[in-house]
């Protein structure tokens, strides 16, 4: 009967530290899956920050013409022409 529990707990400690490793080498997996698409996010972030410069320096200019084109349409005198 001891030959018989020390098999059945040797097996039951092996199985535990294999699923321990198992546990570990998943985790290990989804932290660099996670890194992987961290730094895929942070590319199309930099990426979106240089179209919103562009975006932003057109809707600067399209604001210049407005303001010109509302300062045309306020001179009632005409001095402005």
């Amino acid at each position: 009967m001891r030959r018989l529990a020390v098999v059945v707990g040797s097996l039951l400690l092996v199985g535990g530290a294999v699923l321990v490793v198992v546990a570990d080498q998943e985790r290990a997996t989804a932290v660099a899956a996670i890194r992987t698409q961290i730094a895929q996010v942070e590319e199309q972030l930099d990426a979106s920050r240089g179209d919103n410069l562009l975006l932003a320096e057109k809707l600067t200019a399209l604001r210049s013409q407005i303001a010109e084109q509302d300062a045309k349409l306020a001179d009632t005198t005409g001095f402005l022409k």
